[in-house]
């Protein structure tokens, strides 16, 4: 499955998974290793963000979103009254 934007006429592909093209620490799920170690106490998103904004991974804040999208589909964060944190599963 391919995520993309539309960017000044360019095209911006973030993957979930990674392939033999695009590495394990740039795919949606590497930056997703890499965000849960920034959650090691519950946090806002805004907080979260400010964490990571400066990892180059992560990148842009779209690429932040996506990211936290997995990590809450596949059950890995949870949500409680704005706080994000690792799930207790």
């Amino acid at each position: 499955m391919t995520l993309s934007t539309e960017t000044d006429s360019s095209y911006n592909y973030s993957r979930i998974l990674p392939t033999k093209h695009i590495s394990t620490g740039k795919s949606l799920l590497g930056v997703g290793a890499k965000i849960i170690e920034h959650l090691q106490y519950p946090r806002t998103v805004s907080s979260l963000w400010s964490a990571v904004s400066t990892i180059p991974e992560v990148a842009t804040f779209e690429r932040f979103v996506l990211t936290l999208d997995i990590l809450y589909a596949i059950g890995a964060i949870e949500m409680d009254a704005g706080i994000l944190r690792r799930s207790r599963r």
